[in-house]
């Protein structure tokens, strides 16, 4: 389904490079266990197509309940836990960091369903908010979370870069708050005929790995994944799935995780996994 047209980014939007922070402290992980002060209490992973908003799928809710139900389910356990989030998602319109005053809607893809990114956000809507940024939006109202901040890398981002980016991430969070990350990304797009690109024969073997990956919380075998056999199988979340892996190794210890729902509705793979940092004590 093809996206609204972007505009320059609003004054709720500024620029993120990584490696490059302000305010950063001293790297807290290196001893390989968590740090007595991690606050990343939970992760997640989640797909980000339009599908997921009952109001855009019109009388075709029931061949997207699953995989909506698992992302929700998924949210809401996020939610359990911490009830401030940040959220990672690939986006062309990365790299930038959206706040969790930010509103906008998903009438650019349909119907106008307003979203904000935090529970009391009243700031004007912002008509070109990208897709990850209003899908956080929507998962964080399903699930009843306070408020969710979007941080959006190039999908091209290498595979170093992204591990440096969750390493980066890991010490920024690093505090006495406790804080949920959410992971957005899609799969391959090059699943079956039903495919929105040709199919490509490589694709079942790349997203059972990524299945494989996240079910067991295995960040070497995410930091695995080649950038560009990914680019050529339409698998844009990638880049944020290696930005999970780079902060589960920053934490360190044996994380553990469990996949809640990996299939290829209408050609395109779709991966929910909970992750959960390894206990102190």
């Amino acid at each position: 389904m093809a996206g609204p047209a972007r505009s320059g980014a609003t004054r709720t939007v500024r620029p993120y490079t990584p490696g490059i922070q302000t305010g950063q402290r001293p790297n807290r992980y290196s001893n390989g266990q968590v740090a007595c002060d991690t606050v990343i209490i939970r992760a997640v992973v989640v797909p980000h197509p339009p599908l997921l908003v009952p109001e855009l799928v019109g009388g075709a809710t029931v061949p997207t309940e699953a995989i909506r139900v698992a992302s929700v389910t998924a949210a809401r356990r996020l939610a359990e836990v911490a009830g401030d989030w940040v959220a990672v998602a690939a986006d062309p319109a990365g790299p930038m960091v959206l706040d969790s005053s930010m509103r906008g809607s998903f009438a650019g893809y349909g119907v106008d369903v307003p979203i904000s990114l935090e529970s009391d956000g009243f700031s004007t809507p912002e008509p070109t908010m990208p897709l990850p940024a209003l899908v956080a939006g929507w998962l964080r109202a399903e699930a009843g979370a306070r408020r969710v901040r979007v941080r959006l890398v190039e999908p091209g981002l290498s595979t170093l870069d992204c591990r440096r980016a969750g390493a980066d991430l890991a010490d920024e969070l690093a505090g006495p708050q406790s804080v949920g990350l959410l992971i957005l990304g899609d799969g391959s797009t090059r699943h079956t005929e039903r495919a929105p690109a040709r199919p490509d024969e490589r694709a079942g073997d790349f997203d059972a790995s990524v299945a494989t990956a996240l079910a067991t919380a295995d960040p070497a075998a995410l930091l695995a994944l080649d950038a560009d056999l990914a680019a050529e199988l339409g698998a844009a979340g990638r880049a944020a799935w290696q930005v999970l892996a780079g902060v589960a190794v920053a934490v360190g210890g044996r994380w553990t995780g469990e996949l809640l729902y990996s299939d290829q509705p209408f050609g395109v793979a779709y991966h929910v996994a909970v992750w959960d940092p390894p206990a102190i004590g």
